[in-house]
């Protein structure tokens, strides 16, 4: 079966008006039942519907009908369009998720959020096929379900491909400007093998020793000075 005309029954209804071909001819053209085109010209079928002409808007020629009017075994032929109409390119909307996974987005973008902090909303919403409502409740906790749910991997739960991940990950990474690692750093060999000055006192290792406490006097006992003195002394006889 070939391809019908645009609006079908309003040609029938301007072929059936303004020309003398068949019913069967008309049919075969609108690809309508020979008994609906009978009903248009007895007024109880498309009574309502304006007749298109076909002529007019490039679906047949003039020298088409009248050839098929002369002979009616012969088949009316649509017209081929010398203009070339571009294909209309449908917006990308957001993506589909089927019924069944529907229940596991907000598991999957909490995973995101988690595991993937550099991804920005537009990258997830267009992973997971959700909204900027939805990825703000999650990110704030302020989810109805929050408390339920878990993060799973939206690769896993089949909401996208590994690849598509992938790319925004990397598109994201790249967006992202370097970090410089302030860490801790090895001291260099200069000061770790240089040699180390030795303490000059006890002082600079134990700290100030306590003054030592006086000395006795028995222990300070002299006792050559003291017979020498005995010596000078007059005891008398």
């Amino acid at each position: 079966m070939g391809n019908a005309p645009l609006m079908p029954k309003a040609t029938a209804v301007w072929l059936v008006e303004n020309t003398s071909l068949t019913f069967d001819q008309i049919a075969d053209f609108c690809k309508l039942h020979p008994l609906e085109v009978k009903g248009i010209a007895d007024g109880e079928v498309a009574a309502g519907i304006r007749g298109h002409d076909p002529i007019t808007s490039g679906q047949l020629t003039r020298e088409e009908i009248e050839k098929a009017e002369r002979n009616p075994d012969h088949r009316l032929h649509l017209s081929v369009s010398k203009v070339v109409v571009p294909e209309v390119k449908k917006a990308r909307g957001p993506r589909y998720t089927p019924l069944s996974r529907r229940q596991d987005r907000p598991n999957a973008i909490l995973w995101l959020v988690r595991n993937h902090p550099e991804l920005k909303d537009a990258q997830i919403m267009r992973l997971v096929g959700t909204t900027k409502t939805t990825l703000k409740a999650i990110r704030d906790r302020t989810h109805w379900n929050s408390g339920a749910l878990t993060p799973m991997d939206p690769v896993t739960l089949g909401l996208c491909s590994q690849i598509e991940l992938d790319f925004e990950v990397n598109r994201a990474a790249k967006d992202k400007p370097p970090v410089e690692d302030h860490g801790q750093t090895l001291v260099p060999a200069s000061v770790t093998t240089s040699p180390r000055a030795e303490p000059a006192t006890t002082e600079d290792v134990f700290g100030k020793a306590k003054p030592a406490a006086p000395a006795d006097e028995e222990d300070n006992f002299d006792a050559d000075r003291v017979f020498s003195r005995l010596k000078d002394v007059d005891f008398g006889e």
